[in-house]
């Protein structure tokens, strides 16, 4: 995606935060989790681990019929499941609102069960809700974004709720950190998240 049009659709979603405001959410008194798919979950865990205020990023499988699954049976296409990433945050510094913003930023989500190169319904862009104001917001995000044409295609991201999230493998937790030197982290990884903290970087971790 250009980064015009990122920018663009990040104007418009500050621009309706305003209004998102007003839906109804849950007075919280410690940490939340929102679960998000953008695509290849290394990617995913870099750019949300970048933002203050999010305590811990888990990278794992969810949305689909198989339980436990293997990277390697994920990565069939056959087990329903999406990489996602659990992203537990504090409220109190950086609200859903925001990590819906980020979410829209951090990817394509007009590509279907894709993201660049990665091609499979384990790529596709979703929300994972865990309660209804998390719903609503995220309905009405991409309800305004599509009204004002943030992007030349229509969103085709998928709102699900949340029921049962697997964890990765080990390997795969942290992975853009400790393996920066990879192929894909230097060519794929790194310019995305190079990308993403420009557009956040009143919003990064210290």
């Amino acid at each position: 995606m250009k980064r015009r049009t990122i920018l663009i659709a990040f104007l418009i979603i500050s621009e309706i935060a305003s209004f998102a405001k007003g839906i109804s959410a849950p007075t919280y008194k410690g940490l939340d989790t929102a679960t998000f798919a953008t695509g290849c979950f290394w990617c995913t865990e870099a750019k949300f681990k970048a933002l203050r205020g999010v305590k811990s990023v888990t990278s794992g499988f969810t949305g689909g019929k198989v339980a436990n699954p293997s990277y390697e049976q994920v990565c069939t296409g056959n087990t329903g499941h999406a990489e996602a990433c659990n992203i537990v945050y504090d409220p109190a510094v950086i609200s859903y609102d925001e990590l819906l913003e980020a979410f829209f930023v951090a990817h394509d989500p007009t590509q279907l069960n894709r993201q660049g190169n990665d091609v499979g319904t384990q790529y596709r862009s979703a929300i994972f809700y865990h309660n209804a104001a998390q719903k609503q917001k995220a309905d009405y995000y991409i309800s305004k974004l599509n009204a004002e044409k943030a992007y030349k295609n229509k969103i085709v991201t998928q709102v699900s709720p949340y029921k049962i999230f697997y964890k990765a493998e080990g390997y795969h937790q942290n992975y853009y950190a400790l393996n920066g030197n990879q192929p894909y982290c230097k060519y794929v990884i790194q310019p995305e998240l190079e990308k993403f903290k420009k557009v956040f970087k009143n919003k990064l971790n210290k």
